[in-house]
Order: C-alpha cells, then sequence, then structure tokens
C-alpha cells in the first residue's frame, strides 16, 4: 500500500530493538492497537511498516542502507523508546532512528512540520516504554538536536519501571496516571496532525515582513511592528516579543499600591512555535528579571506570578490592577543557530500606550549584553536609582561559554518543576555546563539544590543528599561569593539542615542586599523569624514576599504556616487553599492545610488532607488510613497510617517528621517524642516546625525542652 503522500513508501515506519518484542509482544500488540485506533481516524487507509521478524532478510552481503532506503520513506517515524533501544551498536539505532533522521531532514518537507493549529511538531514521533538512564536521554537528544519529546506507555510505581499494558491490572496506581487505551488514541491523533501538517502546508513566513505577537499587540491597542526577516534565515524559527512598562502613581484597586517604580515581566513569546525552544524564552525572562531583581528602587514581581498571565485575553491594565504594578513588560525570542531576535516594547499601563520599543537582532554570542541593556533601559525609563554596586551586579556575566549557559537554563527549566525525573534531568544539564564551563558558579548552586531538593522530597536520606548539596554549595561560594541564589542556599542550609538560625538569619541579609525583589527569600525567613518567636517581624517578610509573587503557592503556603503560628487559624485555612487552588500538589500548602484542619477539630476534612499529603509521599501505604478509621475512627486511621510507616522504615528511609506528625495527631505523645529524637538526629529539615502550636500540649514534657534547648528554640 503507498502513502497518502506520492513519492513516499509508507506513511508509518515502526523502529524497535527486538528485545523488546520477544519476550511478551508489546510492539507487535502496540502496533496492532494502532492499526485499529488509525482506522477510526482516518477515513483513509494508512500504511505501516513493521517488520515482526526485524531484519532477517538482510544478509551480510547486503547493502543495509539502500535496501532500508526506500522504506525509510515514510511521513511519520515511530521508534519504540527503550533501556535498550539507544544503542550506538544496534541495527534500529544506527540504520533505521539515524538513516531517517538524515533522510527526512533533506526531503521536501524536513524533520519538523508546521501543525494545522500553529505548532511545530516532528517527524519522528517517540512512543516511550521506559524512563531512561540519564546517558541515554542525553544520547538521544543529541541525534534529535533538542528535548526528547514523546508519547509515554510507562507504569510507574515505587521500584517499578516497566512498559504500560494493554490490559493493566491495576491501572489506578500507575504513578504516571496514564491509560493505554488513551495512550494509543494520542498517538493516531498526533498523527493524524502531522500528516495534516505535511497535506496542507501553512502559511510560509514572509520574506518581506513578519507580525510580531500580533494578537498580543492588537488586543492592547499597541501598533503592530513590523520586522524585516533576511532570505537566508526565512526558515528557522522566529521569536517576537513585547516589553511593556508604564509609570502610573496612582493606587490600584485590588492590589497593592502601584508606583512608578513597579514592573511585572510577563512571560515572553516563542514565536518559532517550536516547544524545544520554550526553554530558552524561559531563561531569557528569568535572566532579565534576575538583574531587574538586583535594582533596590525598583519593585519587581516575581515570575510565578507573572506566568499565570501567559496566552491571557486581559489587558495590560488589568493584569497591572490585579499584581500591583505600574508597568508591564512583554517579550518574544527567536533563537536561529547563531543568531537571536529579540522585540522588546514598553507600555504604560494606565491608558495602553507604546512609550518604548527596540529589536535586538544580533549574534548569539550578544544574548548577555542584550539582558543588560533591556535591564537598564527599563530602570531608566521607570526613573529607578540603580547604585554602583547594583550596576556592578547587573553587569557581571556568570560566563561566557554560551553551551554551558544554554545547558544551565535547561536546568533550571526542569529543576523547578521539583519531581524526581525532573530533578534528574535537572542534574543532568547542571553537568553539561559543567563540563563546558568547570567555573560556572551558578551550574554548582544548581546541582546543590537539586541535592537539597531530593531529600527534601524523600527520595534520599538527608544524610546523603545534604553534605553532596552543602559541598557543591561551597564550590559556588568560593568561585563567586556576590550570587544572591548562592547566599539564598546557604541561608536555607543553616535554617533547615543546621539549626543555625543566627547564621540563616546573616545569610538572608546577604541575600537581600545583592537581591532585595527575592520574594521566596522574604518568605522563607518570615518562617525563620516565626521559628524563633519574632512574630511581628515575619509577618512584614511575609507581607513583602506576597506583594513581590501574589501567585506563588509556596509563598502563599508559608503565608498559611505564619499565620498559624499566631494562632489565626480561619485565615490560614484560606490562604493554604488558595495555594492549592494555584497548584494542588505543592507540599507545604498540603501539610500546613493538614494541621490547621486538625488544631481546628475539622477532622473528617483533615484526614482527606492527611491521605492526599501521604499519597504523594508514600502512595503504597496511603490505604493504612482507610483500614484505621473502619476500626477507630480519626485516631485509629493516624495511628495505623504512623505503624505502617515506622515497618516502611525499617527497610526504606521514612522521614521521621511525617511519623512523628501522626503520632501527635492521634495523641501519642511518647512515641511521637521518639521520631522527634530520631529527626534530630537526621537533621530532618521539617523538625524546624517544633514550635508550632500543634506542640503546645509538649511544653511541659522534658524530652521536648531538652530538644527546643538543643536546637535554641523558645518553648514556652
Amino acid at each position: 500500500m503507498a502513502s497518502l503522500i506520492p513519492g513516499f513508501k509508507y506513511d508509518i515506519f515502526i523502529s524497535y530493538r527486538q528485545k523488546d518484542n520477544k519476550h511478551d509482544g508489546w510492539v507487535t500488540e502496540f502496533v496492532d492497537n494502532l492499526k485499529g485506533e488509525l482506522e477510526s481516524t482516518f477515513k483513509e487507509e494508512i500504511s505501516v511498516y513493521f517488520d515482526i521478524n526485524p531484519h532477517d532478510g538482510l544478509l551480510e552481503t547486503h547493502d543495509v542502507d539502500a535496501s532500508l532506503k526506500e522504506k525509510l520513506k515514510c511521513l511519520v517515524f515511530i521508534p519504540i523508546i527503550s533501556r535498550t533501544y539507544c544503542d550506538p551498536n544496534s541495527f534500529a539505532w544506527e540504520h533505521e532512528f539515524k538513516a531517517f533522521i538524515e533522510q527526512a531532514s533533506h526531503d521536501q518537507f524536513g524533520l519538523k512540520v508546521k501543525l494545522p493549529n500553529g505548532n511545530v511538531a516532528s517527524r519522528i514521533l517517540p512512543v516511550k516504554i521506559h524512563d531512561l538512564d540519564l546517558e541515554d536521554l542525553s544520547l538521544i537528544e543529541k541525534e534529535l538536536g533538542g528535548i526528547l519529546r514523546g508519547i509515554d506507555f510507562i507504569y510507574k510505581s515505587p521500584g517499578v519501571n516497566r512498559p504500560l499494558r494493554a490490559n493493566e491490572d491495576h491501572p489506578q496506581d500507575n504513578l504516571n496516571k496514564t491509560y493505554y487505551r488513551d495512550q494509543i488514541n494520542k498517538v493516531a491523533n498526533a498523527i493524524k496532525e502531522i500528516i495534516k501538517g505535511l497535506k496542507y502546508p501553512g502559511v510560509e513566513v514572509s520574506a518581506e515582513r513578519t507580525n510580531v505577537s500580533e494578537t498580543k499587540v492588537g488586543r492592547r491597542k499597541i501598533p503592530l511592528i513590523k520586522i524585516t526577516v533576511p532570505v537566508a534565515i526565512l526558515t528557522v524559527i522566529l521569536i517576537g516579543g513585547l516589553l511593556i512598562f508604564s509609570p502610573i502613581m496612582k493606587k490600584l484597586s485590588g492590589g497593592s499600591s502601584a508606583t512608578g517604580k513597579s514592573i511585572a515581566v510577563l512571560p515572553f513569546d516563542n514565536l518559532s512555535n517550536d516547544p524545544d525552544q520554550e526553554y530558552f524564552s524561559v531563561g531569557m525572562v528569568n535572566e532579565i528579571l534576575d538583574k531587574l531583581f538586583k535594582i533596590g528602587d525598583l519593585k519587581v514581581i516575581a515570575r510565578t506570578s507573572s506566568e499565570r498571565f501567559k496566552n491571557t485575553n486581559l489587558s495590560s491594565k488589568e493584569i497591572a490592577r490585579q499584581l500591583g504594578v505600574a508597568a508591564i513588560m512583554e517579550g518574544s525570542v527567536l533563537k536561529m543557530v547563531d543568531n537571536i531576535r529579540i522585540t522588546v516594547q514598553l507600555i504604560d499601563a494606565r491608558n495602553e500606550t507604546l512609550l518604548w520599543s527596540e529589536i535586538y537582532d544580533r549574534d548569539i554570542s550578544e544574548v548577555f549584553s542584550i539582558q543588560r541593556e533591556v535591564a537598564q533601559t527599563v530602570a531608566r525609563e521607570l526613573k529607578a536609582v540603580i547604585t554602583p554596586q547594583e550596576k556592578q551586579f547587573i553587569e557581571k556575566t556568570q560566563t561566557e561559554n554560551l553551551e554551558a549557559y544554554d545547558a544551565y537554563l535547561k536546568g533550571e527549566f526542569y529543576r523547578k518543576k521539583y519531581t524526581q525525573k525532573d530533578l534528574e534531568t535537572a542534574m543532568r544539564y547542571y553537568q553539561i555546563a559543567l563540563e563546558k564551563d568547570p567555573e560556572y558558579a551558578l551550574a554548582y548552586n544548581g546541582i546543590a539544590s537539586v541535592w537539597f531538593g531530593f531529600s527534601s522530597i524523600g527520595n534520599l536520606n538527608p544524610s546523603e543528599g545534604i553534605p553532596k548539596g552543602y559541598a557543591e554549595l561551597m564550590t559556588a561560594t568560593k568561585l563567586d561569593s556576590t550570587l544572591a541564589e548562592v547566599h539564598f542556599g546557604l541561608a536555607n542550609y543553616k535554617f533547615y539542615q543546621k539549626f543555625d538560625w543566627e547564621s540563616s538569619e546573616s545569610e538572608f541579609q546577604k541575600t537581600f542586599r545583592i537581591n532585595p525583589n527575592l520574594a521566596e527569600a522574604h518568605a522563607q525567613y518570615s518562617f525563620l523569624l516565626n521559628v524563633i518567636g519574632r512574630h511581628e517581624e515575619a509577618m512584614k517578610q511575609i507581607g513583602l514576599a506576597l506583594k513581590l509573587d501574589p501567585y506563588d503557592p509556596l509563598v502563599k503556603s508559608i503565608y498559611g504556616f505564619d499565620l498559624i503560628y499566631l494562632h489565626r487559624y480561619v485565615d490560614a485555612i484560606a490562604a493554604c487553599r488558595e495555594a492549592l487552588k494555584i497548584d494542588p500538589t505543592v507540599a507545604p500548602g498540603i501539610t500546613a492545610l493538614m494541621l490547621v484542619l486538625h488544631l481546628t477539630g475539622r477532622y473528617d476534612e483533615a484526614l482527606e488532607t492527611w491521605k492526599t499529603s501521604n499519597y504523594f509521599s508514600y502512595p503504597g501505604f496511603a490505604h493504612a488510613f482507610d483500614q484505621g478509621y473502619a476500626k477507630a475512627g480519626y485516631i485509629g486511621a493516624l495511628s495505623l497510617e504512623a505503624d505502617t510507616l515506622v515497618e516502611q522504615a525499617k527497610t526504606a528511609y521514612i522521614n521521621p517528621m511525617d511519623i512523628a506528625f501522626l503520632y501527635v495527631c492521634s495523641g501519642n505523645k511518647k512515641r511521637a517524642l521518639d521520631y522527634l529524637e530520631r529527626a534530630f538526629e537526621l537533621h530532618d529539615s521539617n523538625l524546624i516546625a517544633l514550635t508550632l502550636p500543634l506542640f503546645d500540649s509538649f511544653h511541659n514534657e522534658p524530652r521536648y525542652q531538652a530538644l527546643c534547648k538543643k536546637m535554641n528554640l523558645p518553648y514556652k
């Protein structure tokens, strides 16, 4: 059967390792199911090349490349990505995967196709059946020339990494929350979009001019900016952008009072529509923000809150009102191999008129100077004073190696997702950055954050993860002691791991001297101040954090904890629910809500929150809540879950404070104190909660008093 498009042999080519099929026939079953789904997706007949016994017909005397060349003339190439597929010595890798990349890159369509919705996709549609080792992920992304994006058929549970089965035994226990039937449908729909893009190519970018971010500019009544595109770079992806600012000297309703020296930077548009370039546009925003943050005379909203307004239909005026600022900055970015184009505009958010615009069409080596120029121009337009020290911070470049910088941006992109898989990916990119520039302090700081992250989410015993993180942090400090990120990392290390309140506070103060606009640092500092009993100062710090990043779920969660310290339980519940509305998985928000519901006697709601918390942390054992509840109600539920985790702690690392909290709330003081002491031995970061009102009934317990004295904590 011929392809839907003349000149091609097949519509789809399935590439796989025989190892992944001969045991249980997974690939054969996948192909059969996919063919059935294609029949109900396409009106036409779709041709699929699938060799049930791959390459048995090729003898040693045959020309392998010539034999497969015609068969590889396909519209869509589907590699079954497994733990064995990424092998340079394998037939599938060398003669199918790499051969298709080479062949498709030079046919009439190229390797990437513009879809009907305007997005861009690769004609390689990976189907993943295993999570990959980092070296294999690096290998395949090197060949793809970008981030591996595919459709997962992976069943995940603790200790399990296997293909998702068509008739899964316990689909509800799959941590990926995917179902085989849905994934098959996604593959068929993705194929349809790619083939549509090939059959009905969209409008090409004009060689004469391009409208930049037309829909966005139109809704804000900003004159369209027209960009001349050299013919030589026509086929490369475009990045355009907007930078908006306005000095408004009045109070905006619904938010904090806005002065002319306040600004929010909205996400930059990636006009290339190539998702592989998204990290670069995100990184550009982060770098410009980082430089603006360092200007003490300027109020700058954090990216977390500005991110909420990506692709919004709201006007600049409304966005500014909600964020409590006088100015809005927007932008777009185009990375074109050795060139970049950044278009920026500054808009008065009061009347949405254009104040200033600039097009930066430069060699990529000038990316750092562009960031400096944008930040200093914005400050000048806002009439913000830049001190000599701040100017020095703004003009400082952390690395001159563009490959190291590129890898670092990718590391930051993944680290902030805060899952085990994403932290592992971030670690790999930070390591690549250091291979390119061994003195890149921010990359060491990133690796430190990953180690601390592994310890915090319970994937690694703190006794193993924390020393590794600290060592990387010390290396970063030696390389550059003027980085706010490094001092913030040290502040958290002294706070959460060493329980050294005085040293932690000193590092927070150093952080603010370098970057007074770092919202999370002000929030964490408020937590420290509440822990040591300085509640009035704490509320000033959290108030500042909320002004700088009003929609950050972590900041909202810490605010919830701060309110618990003040016994403002109703307000604390509201703050936690706001945090979870923004991000239902933010762990501190879940924990704070769980504890405050218990403190207010709302046990049914508290139990549901306990179950949610432990489902994320210990999904295999959360069922103990229901079993305990059936026997002895709320107290029985907490007791049985605690006992279950105690048993699991004999063979795997379990955060001792997770167990202590359960025993505290179930009324078992002796067992609670056992695990509080265990938490102190391991320097469990959650032990800083020891002065919460949850422990008020422990104040007369000698063991509790001894712990507080060791930690220099107030307990009366």
